[in-house]
């Protein structure tokens, strides 16, 4: 369930090349401080991954609500651990 929500997640990743040093940046929409940023997109793609999954270690952990992507709720996930 988690690798599915990863990448349901990062099919609406937005990337944007930064004209001043050439580089790459992505960020998934609603998913505040998860953001990637690399000299090739597919660094980016990689980086973003990582910031993800850390980002929805850290909300598990913490008990942070997640949003629900491609229907998938991994708030279920939080609540069977307590």
């Amino acid at each position: 369930m988690l690798a599915s929500y990863i990448d349901q997640a990062l099919e609406l990743a937005i990337y944007e090349i930064i004209e001043d040093d050439k580089t790459y940046w992505g960020e998934i929409p609603g998913l505040q401080g998860v953001w990637g940023n690399h000299t090739t997109l597919e660094g980016c793609r990689r980086e973003l991954r990582e910031a993800l999954s850390d980002w929805i270690a850290l909300r598990l952990r913490l008990g942070l609500e997640i949003p629900v992507i491609g229907g998938m709720d991994l708030n279920q996930i939080a609540e069977v651990r307590n």
